[in-house]
């Protein structure tokens, strides 16, 4: 058994040699990190943020051309110049706060260990780019290009940006691939004729139908499937994770806001199914394995199921629970179960009671 999602990759035509990334939002969670700062920035001028006007705006979009829309679209009296000037400051006190998602830093170290080339290539401009990776360690030098848009013709949807990436390290464009999260992106990627992973948010889904592969998380990614050299760091069926900690009210099997957003902590990359360990009340630590899935139809998004293993009781009754997870076994998209799925959860659960047992799963006892 794979401890990723069973899917078809590309592994057909012109070999992978390099691979370019975006950065916020494919590995850094910068979008939740800096949540609130235009909020917070609109109130200064008497203005109040607009949600339906800004759930699908602006992203992949560079700087400038974000600046000139908010600055229309709120009747500031500002350029956008001197809008940027004032609310980037804000900006930069969070980049030191944002983390690295669910896989980057595996991914990154593979790539790196294997001699696989790498590049970073957004629509940030090049000092906000090397700003925000200097916070994480190893990761500067581990691309041998960072590109800004400033320092092309034009951003995303064009393709200089992955053009001139895939030039600057001397790799044909038909042997770079492209993981990104945004739409205008996988368009840039197309258009520069490379191959391409989206990683799409839940206002990203158009991503569907123009990149080669659509995956919800990083912890998915087979590099394989593309002609690159495997991962090899499952345990017993199971990949070792930088933990992933939660907060919340133990409901009937789920995971519950305690507080105002307790559960809706999460990245939308971190769909999956994981293994781990629950502190509920004073009744000590649980092994569980954990589910976490995306429906659109409830205002908290993201469902999180939690299977108590070997506990003397289901806790059916509201219980505060610490779920810390440090474990991942594979993809998992259902909100229902079916029979079938039901069975397989057993060995899922034999899985993570096995897995559970290993000292490197141990790490937050």
């Amino acid at each position: 058994m794979s401890c990723c999602r069973e899917f078809t990759g590309c592994n057909e035509g012109a070999k992978v040699l390099a691979v370019i990334f975006d950065l916020d939002g494919t590995l850094l969670d910068t979008e939740r990190t800096t949540r609130g700062v235009l909020n917070g920035f609109l109130a200064r001028y008497g203005k109040e943020l607009d949600r339906k006007k800004e759930e699908k705006k602006r992203l992949g979009m560079t700087q400038k051309e974000s600046a000139a829309i908010i600055v229309k679209d709120y009747e500031l009296p500002l350029t956008p110049d001197q809008f940027i000037k004032e609310i980037t400051p804000l900006y930069r006190e969070r980049w030191a706060k944002a983390k690295a998602l669910p896989g980057a830093n595996r991914l990154i170290r593979h790539l790196q260990k294997n001699g696989v080339p790498m590049a970073l290539a957004s629509n940030s401009l090049q000092e906000y780019i090397e700003a925000k990776i200097s916070y994480h360690k190893g990761w500067k030098e581990s691309f041998s290009v960072i590109l800004g848009s400033d320092k092309v013709k034009s951003g995303k949807p064009a393709p200089y940006l992955f053009e001139v990436a895939a030039k600057k390290i001397g790799v044909h464009a038909v042997n770079c691939l492209v993981i990104e999260d945004s739409l205008v992106g996988v368009k840039a990627a197309n258009a520069a004729k490379m191959k391409v992973v989206a990683l799409p948010s839940r206002r990203e889904a158009d991503c569907d139908g123009l990149a080669d592969v659509v995956l919800h998380s990083l912890l998915e990614f087979q590099p394989e499937l593309w002609g690159l050299p495997p991962f090899d760091d499952c345990l017993d069926n199971t990949l070792p994770i930088e933990p992933i900690h939660l907060s919340g009210l133990y409901v009937s099997g789920c995971l519950q806001e305690a507080t105002e957003n307790a559960t809706l902590n999460l990245p939308d990359q971190a769909v999956g199914l994981y293994i781990g360990w629950a502190k509920v009340d004073a009744d000590g630590n649980f092994k569980i394995l954990v589910s976490i899935n995306l429906d659109f139809s409830c205002v908290a998004y993201k469902k999180i199921h939690v299977w108590l293993i070997d506990a003397n009781s289901d806790l059916n009754h509201k219980q505060k629970m610490q779920i810390h997870l440090v474990g991942y076994i594979r993809a998992w998209d259902k909100k229902e179960l079916t029979s079938t799925e039901l069975e397989k959860l057993e060995e899922y659960k034999s899985i993570a009671r096995a897995s559970l047992d290993l000292p490197s799963f141990n790490c937050c006892l």
